[in-house]
């Protein structure tokens, strides 16, 4: 077998050369399959404390506890009050008593009348400015623009009260016209119903003289 073997160096002994070459070849093998890597790729570990949380479950068996004995004592009270009165009169006679009252009151006392002082001082108060003199200034100065205006006191009230008579007699005279106008074209159509009713009495007493007609031929004719 050496001496088929082809090394890729060159060599004096394959035997030899064949020989290292696998040493070598198993080494670099048991190297790789040794190996450590350097980034950790496994699943972290599992803790059960973290899992199972023991904890939780005592702390959670105790408040149950606690409950079933604050029911447990509940009932027994509520089962002591139905068989007797109980032991509890509901009263309350106790009166509240404080050390800072009388203080208070007089600080009461002063800010109401602190207030009723300012209050006198405002309505008393005369004003500065007279209204009465600010309604003559007005009309003096409404004297004077009059003066020196061009056109009268209120000229545009007046224009547009004259406007709305113009408007108003324009539609009574409107409301006039189509009135007239409806009564002239009644009037025809009251004179064709006038002959439609003419002729229809006409027909009526035409056919009423028929039979008699008929029956003075049959008489004659027996």
């Amino acid at each position: 077998m050496h001496r088929s073997y082809n090394s890729i160096l060159p060599t004096s002994n394959r035997l030899l050369q064949q020989k290292w070459d696998d040493t070598y070849y198993n080494e670099h093998r048991r190297k790789v399959k040794d190996v450590q890597s350097i980034v950790d790729t496994k699943a972290p570990p599992t803790y059960m404390h973290l899992h199972l949380k023991l904890k939780k479950f005592q702390l959670e068996e105790e408040r149950l506890t606690t409950i079933e004995r604050d029911n447990r004592i509940l009932l027994e009270k509520m089962a002591y009050i139905m068989r007797t009165r109980g032991r509890v009169d509901n009263k309350n006679n106790y009166e509240y008593q404080s050390l800072n009252r009388e203080k208070r009151q007089r600080e009461l006392l002063r800010v109401a009348k602190d207030n009723q002082e300012i209050l006198r001082r405002i309505t008393s108060r005369q004003p500065e400015y007279s209204a009465k003199k600010w309604d003559e200034d007005w009309k003096k100065n409404q004297a004077f623009m009059n003066n020196i205006s061009s056109f009268p006191e209120e000229w545009w009230v007046k224009n547009n009260k004259k406007s709305n008579r113009a408007k108003s007699r324009q539609s009574i005279r409107s409301r006039k016209s189509t009135r007239s106008n409806q009564s002239v074209s009644e009037s025809p159509s009251e004179s064709k119903q006038d002959k439609n009713t003419k002729t229809s009495s006409e027909e009526k007493s035409t056919n009423e003289k028929k039979p008699d007609d008929k029956k003075e031929t049959d008489e004659e004719t027996k």
